[in-house]
């Protein structure tokens, strides 16, 4: 059975795992598809870069949110971190935007009672017991 130790340093660590395991597949196929090699240091370096820009990313969507009093991180926090990049920017913004219509066409064409039939889609206590 797997270590079921719930602590914070359990999870970086399964987490940079992970990260390790889908930077290592993205160099292989990229490996493979230009015909050229990477060693498993280069891999971990990358896994150590992303990570660390990671950590930074974090920290500062986590910043954003608690300016606008917020608990949570929103859309608008990732879209106001890439302002200093207005083609990432825009790109980010369609993506939500097409999300956003997405969903608005779901619940104009939805079956049932409403578009907000069903368990879980209200508002309510979560999982944590906590009134949302």
């Amino acid at each position: 059975m797997a270590d079921a130790d719930p602590s914070p340093e359990n999870d970086a660590q399964r987490l940079k795992a992970a990260l390790w395991f889908a930077v290592g597949q993205i160099v292989d196929e990229e490996c493979l598809r230009r015909n050229r090699n990477a060693t498993p240091q280069f891999i971990g370096a990358l896994t150590e870069l992303v990570w660390t820009q990671i950590e930074n990313i974090a920290i500062d969507l986590e910043s954003f949110a608690n300016h606008a009093s917020r608990e949570n991180v929103t859309t608008e926090d990732v879209l106001l971190l890439a302002r200093k990049n207005p083609d990432l920017q825009g790109i980010m913004a369609d993506f939500v935007q097409e999300r956003k219509d997405i969903k608005a066409a779901r619940g104009r064409t939805g079956t049932g009672a409403g578009a907000g039939a069903g368990r879980g889609r209200g508002r309510g206590r979560g999982r944590d017991g906590v009134r949302r």
